[in-house]
């Protein structure tokens, strides 16, 4: 289970405008409730929102022996200091907005055409990171802490 007192920071946001598209780096965004980011083209019902951890992110390019940049893995969010491992029905928060975590975010075979290996260096335990629904929307930005709402854990 992560530690309850573990806080972050949000790194990098990324819009995906078109379906293959490359990502759009942005200092800043919207979250949306039951939506996702504002802009992005993927707004499912589940999967509003991916999002990837700097630390696991230099782990797997480390593993790989190469730099791999994060935009490869075409997630949402890159955060760190905060573990998305095992936090399936938690919230976490970002600023002022709230995602509750779906589930573990598998890597398809689009990892391998960015870099061979990356889709199996992405594989086990949540190292392809997580997906999530914007529950509490508005705005985010680069630097914005990252921690987990331990009142919402309590209410479930």
């Amino acid at each position: 289970m992560p530690d309850p007192q573990q806080s972050g920071r949000l790194e990098a946001i990324w819009i995906k405008r078109a379906h293959r598209a490359p990502l759009a780096p942005v200092a800043s965004a919207e979250l949306i409730v039951d939506q996702g980011l504002a802009g992005n083209v993927d707004h499912g019902k589940r999967r509003q929102v991916t999002l990837i951890e700097r630390e696991v992110w230099d782990a797997v390019s480390g593993q790989l022996g190469t730099e791999v940049q994060p935009t490869a893995r075409r997630a949402n969010l890159l955060v760190s200091g905060t573990s998305l491992a095992h936090t399936h029905g938690r919230v976490l928060c970002i600023g002022g907005c709230r995602i509750k975590i779906g589930g573990e975010t598998r890597p398809c075979g689009r990892m391998d055409e960015a870099h061979a290996g990356l889709q199996a260096a992405l594989t086990p335990d949540w190292r392809a990171g997580a997906f999530g629904v914007v529950v509490h929307g508005g705005p985010i930005a680069v630097g914005d802490l990252v921690r987990w709402d331990e009142t919402a854990a309590l209410a479930q």
